[in-house]
């Protein structure tokens, strides 16, 4: 029987939400299809899915997106990135590329071993769902989420450079001044 993990605190645009769904962490030999709608699934299983509309693909970080996976992905509900261990930042590189490459529009959600102090750069990957350890603190997580008010950096979440930011608000400025 395929196990199922406890529910995790999620963090979804930025606040606190009940978590719908369910993340299957193992399936059977054969492969079977989860019976409960509403899961998330090993990307192989979610794949091979007669009906995909209540389910969600699970995807390692070692992933490699072909042309056909990617495709594929596009009308998944939401896509679930694993996090094995923290030290391991292959699932930010799977995140921007969906996004920026592929133009993801949906929720990608980071699962696994996902720790506050990581939020802030899943964000800026393109990550707007998190599934914290239970060990994390959930305040605390939120508070991380707007710890920074500017990044130097161009990022999925602003891909507006500062330069280009600070010229825009002083011509904002400029046009201000000249009104009043």
């Amino acid at each position: 029987m395929p196990e199922q993990t406890p529910q995790r605190p999620l963090i979804k645009e930025r606040r606190l939400v009940e978590d719908a769904w369910v993340l299957q962490s193992d399936v059977d030999d054969e492969g079977a299809n989860p019976v409960k709608p509403m899961t998330i699934v090993r990307l192989d299983v979610w794949l091979a899915a007669e009906r995909r509309d209540d389910l969600a693909p699970w995807l390692p970080s070692d992933t490699q997106l072909d042309e056909d996976t990617v495709a594929a992905l596009r009308d998944a509900p939401l896509i679930a990135i694993d996090f094995p261990k923290f030290t391991d930042g292959r699932g930010y590189s799977l995140a921007r590329v969906l996004r920026e490459r592929h133009g993801f529009k949906g929720e990608i959600r980071a699962v696994g071993d996902v720790l506050i102090d990581q939020l802030s750069y899943m964000a800026r990957c393109g990550f707007d769902a998190f599934s914290l350890r239970e060990d994390q603190v959930v305040e605390d997580a939120l508070a991380s989420l707007t710890v920074f008010s500017r990044h130097y950096q161009v990022s999925v979440d602003n891909p507006e450079p500062m330069f280009l930011r600070r010229q825009r608000e002083a011509r904002e400025r400029q046009r201000e001044t000249a009104v009043a």
